[in-house]
């Protein structure tokens, strides 16, 4: 386990309840704003912080809308360690 990583999404109900909802399936901003009932804008920035630590990835990046997002195997290995 990384601790530093996983401390870091500890920190924010934020960062850990998008990687959570990253889990299933890759999902868009809006349908994470929805499931976890985030601002669109809380979500998105999130995300841009989670893809900045390798935990989440776009991958549909050419989409202007409708962006998929899921995350990394990094991003698994702490969703891994959360749910233990």
């Amino acid at each position: 386990m990384d601790v530093e990583e996983y401390s870091w999404v500890k920190a924010s109900g934020y960062r850990e309840n998008i990687l959570l909802a990253l889990e299933e399936k890759p999902r868009t901003p809006k349908e994470l704003a929805e499931r976890t009932e985030y601002y669109l804008s809380h979500v998105s920035n999130t995300l841009s912080d989670l893809n900045d630590h390798g935990l989440a990835e776009c991958i549909t990046p050419d989409r202007r809308k409708g962006r998929l997002w899921t995350a990394t195997g990094k991003g698994q290995k702490i969703i891994d360690d959360l749910k233990r």
